[in-house]
């Protein structure tokens, strides 16, 4: 069942049995509520149904059926139907537990297992100041040995044929048929990914990874009259961008702090973004949307 959290300006919904995930994030113009995030069924089963996942212990796929960490193979499963490679980690499809609520705030906290060898304790705040929402994440490594660990955030965001991002990075990952890394280049030498000014998504398939990001993205849509400030807090320097096409009512703009398959890029995972938590050791990830009417900011 759905938790609402709510003021006079933006409104959320939150999933807790189903990875303290979102079914909806609104702001109001007058009487009307107004998606930022795209709007699902509240009692949707699956996770990549919702508005907004989060991704922990990690972002993405992770290939080789697993990875090495200080001289040892920590082997991994595929963990969704119809996936070749493990897959933004656990938090996404585990049930959290409310463990604490303001006017302003919902907290939630999971005590989870794997994939492979993870074992963490995470705790999730989602925060409404006006119409910003403030979502920030919090994971102690349990496992008992330390591990690379990495997180993000996954919406949804509402897309029409003149949706507007602006997203200034230095590289672009270019994906494989299988979704997994292939060459990281420069992000001007593909004028379609190179959102350092406002542009259209491109028409077709788009699913890439993007480093260099100083944390300050937006989204506009003008048939609208809004618009969505998107910032990535410490650690938060890179992005994902994916929508399948330009008939798509949606975009996912992710913020992460580590490109796909980090674990096993040359140079390692703390090279491509990754922490290491010792024991017990724990890190923190936050992200902020702030939705804007036209007529003025709310």
């Amino acid at each position: 069942m759905a938790v609402s959290l709510g003021n006079d300006a933006a409104r959320i919904l939150i999933r807790p049995d189903l990875g303290a995930g979102l079914t909806a994030f609104d702001i109001r113009r007058g009487d009307d509520w107004l998606p930022i995030f795209r709007r699902v069924d509240d009692e949707t089963a699956h996770p990549f149904a919702l508005s907004n996942i989060l991704l922990l212990p990690f972002s993405g796929r992770v290939s080789g059926g697993g990875f090495r960490f200080d001289g040892r193979f920590h082997p991994m499963e595929p963990n969704m139907p119809g996936e070749h490679y493990p897959l933004h980690g656990s938090a996404f499809s585990a049930a959290w537990t409310i463990t604490g609520t303001t006017e302003e705030s919902v907290t939630l906290a999971v005590s989870a297992a794997g994939p492979g060898p993870f074992r963490y304790d995470a705790t999730m705040i989602y925060r409404l100041d006006g119409a910003t929402l403030t979502m920030t994440l919090r994971v102690t490594n349990r496992a008992g040995l330390s591990l690379p660990y990495g997180g993000g955030f996954h919406p949804w965001f509402v897309r029409d044929g003149n949706t507007l991002l602006t997203a200034p990075a230095k590289k672009v990952w270019l994906e494989r048929d299988d979704h997994l890394p292939d060459v990281l280049e420069d992000a001007k030498a593909h004028p379609e990914m190179d959102f350092s000014r406002p542009r259209k998504l491109p028409d077709g398939w788009i699913n890439n990874w993007f480093s260099g990001w100083a944390g300050k993205a937006r989204l506009d849509w003008p048939d609208r009259g809004l618009a969505a400030d998107i910032t990535g807090g410490p650690g938060l320097d890179q992005y994902v961008l994916f929508s399948p096409s330009g008939e798509a009512d949606y975009l996912c703009f992710e913020p992460v702090s580590h490109p796909v398959d980090a674990f096993n890029l040359a140079e390692g995972p703390v090279a491509h973004g990754m922490v290491v938590l010792q024991p017990e050791e724990t890190a923190s990830f936050t992200a902020s949307v702030r939705g804007i009417l036209a007529t003025g900011e709310t």
